[in-house]
């Protein structure tokens, strides 16, 4: 990861994926509510999928227990599905689930992983591609939370070894095992050059 004391992100806004069940690890759901409750007492706003469900629940009720900011972003089709959080600062509906990404990096300078299932690795996966690709610059972290992530970080590892995967690619990946390390890498992280293909096709 490259990280440098004399390069500081803002982060006033974090869009945080994670799951929208409860697990059966009740560390890791007591670890989802105290990120909330260190964005809000770190006047960070949160920004996340909208849902009152699971570890987004807990997550927004962390900040809001905290007098912080909760902004909800859910696509039309799942408000009949999911239970949505009605007591959220502000509640965006979008379209469907691109225009939801699309937000939500619209409104966030830095963007976490907790744990979940595939929609929150999809979620994962597509911003890092994003960044690999130079549409954005902000900050990503994992939160490996009760080692939840181990196996997902030795898979990129070995994405690595078996060339697939490009050293510096991987290093827009900022993991650690709480949220207040994070934080602290995810503000020092130095975003990569863009690459040099973009630079020419936008000449």
């Amino acid at each position: 990861m490259k990280t440098h004391n004399n390069y500081k992100n803002n982060l006033k806004s974090i869009a945080v994926f994670c799951a929208s069940s409860d697990g059966v690890d009740s560390v890791i759901f007591e670890e989802a509510y105290y990120v909330g409750e260190y964005l809000a007492k770190s006047n960070i706003k949160l920004v996340y999928g909208g849902s009152k469900l699971g570890l987004m629940g807990q997550v927004a009720k962390g900040v809001l227990d905290n007098s912080g900011s909760a902004t909800g972003v859910i696509p039309d089709f799942l408000k009949t599905k999911e239970v949505v959080h009605n007591g959220l600062t502000e509640l965006i509906t979008t379209k469907n689930m691109h225009e939801r990404k699309l937000k939500m990096h619209d409104l966030s300078e830095g963007f976490i992983a907790l744990p979940g299932g595939f929609g929150t690795l999809e979620e994962l996966f597509e911003i890092l591609t994003w960044g690999q690709l130079g549409l954005h610059k902000h900050p990503i972290g994992i939160l490996n939370s009760n080692n939840y992530y181990d196996d997902l970080l030795e898979m990129m590892d070995k994405m690595v070894a078996k060339g697939l995967l490009k050293k510096s690619n991987m290093n827009l990946v900022l993991v650690a095992n709480n949220i207040e390390e994070l934080i602290d890498k995810m503000r020092h992280f130095e975003p990569m050059p863009v690459p040099k293909w973009m630079n020419k096709n936008q000449t």
